[in-house]
């Protein structure tokens, strides 16, 4: 290389020099970027650290090393969790001479007994961040370690360790970990944990558990009518009693609700569900991996949809009723109480905070193992079967007739000319069995990708040109003067504000589908404003949903995997790919994806991920969102200013889920 190269360059501008790049140490990145590993610094967040810390103690219960575990809310916003358990390993690490193993698991990210799955068959604790994480973002953090009759104790600040571990002294009646901590107010501000969400938070993981006990513990001036002082969880039941206790005095289609458990082959886990389906009311939806929380479901809820939806299909079959084979998931899942808990080994996450389940394998699981079940609770009682089959066919003949009408609409616009249509839509012909879909694409370059990939029969393409106007800071008049905005009314067909009718949207989903970047981020969010201030109803019946184009695509030979962000891309890298030389490709925008690439990660209903966006349905709620949306996308851009010096670093995709 010619020295010429450096002398003919130009002056270094500004101070970008050797000094300007940071080399992060420790737990510093946790602090530094704490969205990264609990997605964000909200409430959430917050109470996220309590579950990273039981999640532990769960999962030595369900490894069989311990059957009590007290959860103790202190004054102060102090909590601390114990198990009887085998207790932290407290000798000196072999990598690390001079740290006790208890140091190293505290102060170091990705250290854990839970990679190798030699310790923890299952275990929600996946990528070895969980307590170091709540290390770094507690004030004061105290873990003692029972173990071999002797009691030993280390104490943390911010991460780091404020001395050597200690021996306190004999405990010849004592086993297992406690770990008392104190969340940062310099990363979480004024924020304190809610008694009744941890008192809830216990109560579920009991349940989930049949084996283990878990009591309840907290202050006085803590205690409310719904939070007593003192509480013990023990449910021999499971789901079922967690069900019946759901359920409450509710009459539901069947008597018996359709409960069960069964072990999957070749030791590789298993599964617990209770489903019941309440006649006049609406029911809910709650998912578990390994004990672990998954609310946005995942391939353990593609599994039980599939187990049910097949039975009662084969029902209908078996008793005479032709329609039956229209019957779709929706049908059957529509107003039930569903419950399911699945424990997998090696399971893989969306997210560090383990939102959904993406292993692919625990569809098949759990479908194979909730179908011989389902098929027996449906004939062991032919009543009861046909039933449960009577409800869901009104559910699916209810479907059909929307659908039909909105078919009519659509042929009336398409056929006859008599509604106006924006001239850039590219419409779906929507005649067949399946659901519709308007996909709101950012630009002419991604459009054409995704009218390459798309499915012609169910989904439509609407591309708009950049940012769209902010309605949040705008007037009726210039809203009405904006023609992308005049593109999404008329393609929706639904009307705005006072006279928006859901009942007359075009298509069954909306999706806002987005580079995954902050430009394109900036367009959904301006977009979801749209819709929050002029269809509100649309939001609130669930037609929203926001698409998760990947932003890596990651290969080591011929295995290649998709990362939605940063984040997602480590944690692949630190479990698929551990090990591998790994290619990342980088993709710039939906408009770089070829139309296979786009359909397979994006757009394919199989394949792809979205997030339902929703508004709490109680006004108070209503208006406190309403509130922070004038405030984030309103005309004072002051509150802006504030809200991201008080948030910065809470860069997370996930906070658009609002």
């Amino acid at each position: 290389m010619s020295e010429d190269l450096f002398e003919n360059a130009p002056a270094p501008s500004g101070d970008y020099d050797s000094s300007s790049i940071e080399v992060l140490e420790g737990l510093e990145p946790v602090r530094r970027r704490p969205g990264m590993y609990i997605g964000g610094t909200d409430d959430r967040a917050l109470h996220h650290l309590a579950a990273e810390v039981l999640d532990n103690s769960m999962d030595e219960a369900v490894a069989g090393h311990a059957n009590r575990i007290e959860v103790r809310l202190e004054e102060g916003n102090r909590l601390s969790i114990s198990d009887n358990g085998r207790g932290i390993p407290v000798d000196e690490h072999p990598k690390f001479p001079g740290k006790s193993t208890l140091e190293v698991i505290l102060s170091t990210l990705h250290s854990g007994g839970k990679f190798s799955g030699k310790a923890y068959a299952t275990s929600g604790g996946l990528h070895g961040v969980g307590v170091s994480v709540v290390n770094a973002l507690s004030s004061n953090t105290r873990v003692e370690v029972a173990r071999d009759k002797q009691l030993y104790a280390q104490e943390f600040s911010k991460g780091q360790s404020l001395g050597p571990i200690e021996v306190v002294g004999a405990v010849p009646n004592r086993r297992g970990t406690t770990v008392t901590f104190t969340p940062d107010t310099e990363i979480f501000g004024e924020r304190s944990f809610k008694p009744a969400r941890l008192f809830k938070l216990a109560r579920s993981k009991a349940y989930l558990f049949a084996g283990v006990e878990i009591r309840w513990k907290c202050a006085d001036s803590l205690a409310s009518e719904d939070v007593p002082v003192e509480a013990v969880f023990k449910f021999p039941g499971g789901l079922a009693d967690h069900l019946a206790e759901q359920v409450g005095g509710r009459e539901c289609v069947t008597a018996q609700p359709f409960t069960g458990r069964q072990d999957f082959p070749d030791s590789q886990g298993r599964v617990e569900w209770a489903i019941a389906w309440p006649l006049f009311s609406d029911g809910s939806t709650s998912w578990y991996c390994n004990t672990v929380p998954t609310p946005d479901g995942g391939t353990h809820e593609q599994g039980i949809r599939g187990a049910l939806t097949k039975g009662l299909r084969a029902f209908g079959e078996l008793t005479g009723v032709k329609k039956a084979k229209d019957i779709t998931a929706d049908d059957v899942m529509t107003g039930a109480e569903v419950m399911l808990s699945v424990f997998i080994r090696d399971p893989q996450f969306q997210s560090q905070t383990k939102d959904r389940l993406t292993s692919p394998e625990a569809a098949r699981l759990v479908e194979n193992a909730a179908r011989d079940h389902f098929d027996h609770f449906l004939t062991d009682n032919m009543e009861r079967g046909k039933a449960l089959l009577g409800e869901v066919m009104e559910r699916m003949d209810e479907r059909l007739k929307r659908k039909q009408e909105r078919e009519i609409k659509r042929k009336t616009a398409t056929n006859a000319k008599k509604l106006r249509l924006p001239g850039k839509l590219t419409d779906c012909s929507g005649d067949g069995d399946r659901e519709t879909e308007l996909f709101i694409v950012e630009g002419d370059s991604a459009g054409g990708s995704a009218k390459q990939a798309r499915d012609r029969k169910t989904q439509a393409i609407l591309p708009i040109r950049g940012k769209i106007l902010n309605v949040a800071s705008a007037t009726k008049d210039k809203i009405n003067a904006n023609s992308e905005i005049a593109d999404l009314v008329l393609a929706m067909g639904c009307g705005t504000r006072k006279d928006c009718d859901p009942e007359n949207l075009r298509y069954d989903r909306i999706i806002i589908m987005t580079d995954a970047d902050v430009d394109g981020a900036h367009i959904a969010t301006l977009l979801m404003t749209f819709f929050f201030q002029e269809m509100p109803d649309l939001v609130r019946k669930g037609h929203l949903f926001l698409a998760q184009p990947p932003l890596y695509r990651l290969t080591a030979g011929k295995e290649s995997r998709y990362a939605r962000d940063d984040a997602h891309r480590v944690e692949l890298e630190e479990s698929v790919f551990k090990g591998k030389k790994v290619e990342v490709g980088r993709f710039k925008g939906l408009g770089e994806m070829n139309p296979q690439q786009l359909r397979e990660t994006t757009m394919h209903p199989d394949t792809r991920s979205l997030i339902r966006i929703t508004l709490p349905l109680e006004f108070e709620q209503r208006a406190s969102v309403k509130e922070l949306v004038d405030q984030l996308m309103g005309r004072n851009p002051e509150h802006r200013f504030n809200f991201i010096q008080n948030r910065a670093g809470e860069m997370d995709r996930d906070m658009i889920d609002a």
